[in-house]
């Protein structure tokens, strides 16, 4: 234990990659290492935690997916490992050298040599007033990875083909190209520097669903080609577990519960977890309408006295809770009986949310309003219309009625008849007056 830790210390302080990462007790490289990591915004009381204690490792040849809902946290770490968002607390590790905080210069270049980004909008992360050849070419002219023009050519064309791109597009410029074309040129810009490690941050969210599995398909055969590693940054876990060696779920974050593609989504055993299983949407549209949707409650948790820690429970299943949980999440695990985070309620059969519950009075009423019309609201005007011109006030009236527009029916009717009334007044008057003056 003591010969490696020192030559952990070794490597984390030298200025080149070594040949090869660590080694873990299950004979896998680590290439990527994140350690108790947190990422923090702004100063003082407007200081924002956008990622809390962050750990887990990434293994040489492997797509790991960090999952989590918009503002999760995931960005940010795709960010901190590529060396943009510095860290507060905490070390990255690349092949058991510290890539985070200050390294020197020569370190510096080599990460942007072998970890390259994908990034999720195609527009933005182009240059608009660049060619698609000078935007391919810029990683090979800072790094000279090319021995004459016609190599760098050479290495321009054989990309642009694999993307499924054609060599006269190189003369093109972003803006005349669709989002799916975009995204393939943000592809070859990476994959033409031959990396090791990927930042694939959400690359297909912005494309369209015919698009989204070429550039997974894209996405593999590189990996196969080229033995690459990918960190897969995604809110989609139905596209996610099919590509996915192992799957890192975030939370606010905060890593929650880290394991397998296949035994995540067979031992979903943290709530946020299950709640995101829960939401994915079933192909058949009956057992969709009946799906019934968990909803994550944080409050179920207490932690005012037994603190939470992020724990292996076996199987290479990593989650966060306090002891009284971890002993539930073992117990459950241990049965070794799949849970089923998608429940289908019954034709007709109400099934309610344990989080999400009605009570009757909430669910009649709520009924009650469906029933109404849209525009039956009882406006004031309707009242002072009525009351101008009664007549016209109680025909409105009558004709609302039949439509089933009962507040309208009910303005215009007690308007009208208010205006009635002060008709009614004020010829009285007129006529005691006439009276009075002709005696």
């Amino acid at each position: 234990m003591a010969d490696n830790t020192v030559k952990t210390n070794k490597a984390a302080s030298a200025s080149h990659f070594p040949e090869h990462g660590p080694v873990d007790e299950n004979g896998r490289e680590i290439l990527l290492s994140l350690k108790d990591v947190d990422i923090t915004f702004g100063k003082g009381d407007n200081k924002v935690k956008a990622v809390q204690h962050a750990t887990f490792d990434i293994y040489k040849g492997e797509t790991f997916s960090l999952v989590g809902e918009s503002g999760s946290g995931k960005t940010t770490i795709g960010r901190a490992v590529i060396r943009v968002n510095p860290l507060a607390r905490g070390e990255i590790l690349y092949k058991g050298v510290r890539i985070s905080g200050k390294i020197p210069r020569s370190l510096d270049r080599e990460v942007i040599r072998n970890v390259q980004m994908v990034f999720q909008d195609p527009a933005a992360s182009l240059n608009e007033r660049a060619t698609v050849d000078y935007i391919i070419s810029e990683g090979l002219y800072n790094f000279h990875l090319f021995e004459n023009e016609a190599d760098r050519v050479r290495k321009v064309e054989n990309m642009i083909n694999e993307v499924g791109l054609l060599p006269e597009h190189l003369t093109r410029y972003p803006h005349e190209f669709s989002g799916g074309q975009r995204q393939r040129i943000g592809l070859a810009r990476a994959m033409v520097m031959e990396p090791e490690l990927v930042v694939a941050d959400e690359p297909i969210s912005a494309l369209d669903v015919s698009i989204r599995a070429q550039v997974l398909n894209l996405l593999k055969k590189f990996q196969t080609e080229q033995n690459i590693t990918y960190l897969f940054i995604a809110h989609d876990l139905s596209i996610v577990r099919f590509i996915s060696d192992r799957i890192g779920v975030i939370y606010k974050g905060r890593i929650v519960e880290v394991a397998s593609s296949e035994e995540l989504f067979a031992f979903p055993l943290h709530p946020y977890t299950h709640s995101l299983i829960s939401a994915i949407p079933i192909p058949d549209p009956k057992l969709e309408k009946n799906k019934v949707l968990y909803t994550y409650d944080p409050s179920i948790h207490d932690y005012s006295t037994d603190e939470p820690e992020f724990v292996n429970i076996g199987h290479d299943h990593w989650v966060y809770g306090n002891k009284k949980e971890i002993e539930e999440y073992k117990a459950i695990r241990e049965k070794g009986e799949p849970l089923q985070p998608i429940t289908i309620a019954a034709d007709g059969q109400h099934v309610s949310s344990p989080v999400d519950e009605e009570t009757a009075e909430e669910r009649a009423a709520n009924e009650e309003f469906l029933k109404t019309p849209v525009h039956d609201t009882g406006a004031w005007w309707l009242k002072v219309l009525s009351f101008l011109l009664p007549i016209l006030g109680l025909i409105a009236a009558q004709v609302f009625r039949k439509k089933n527009y009962i507040r309208n029916y009910r303005a215009c009717f007690r308007g009208a008849i208010a205006g009635l009334i002060t008709l009614g007044v004020i010829s009285a008057i007129f006529c005691l007056l006439l009276v009075l003056a002709v005696v």
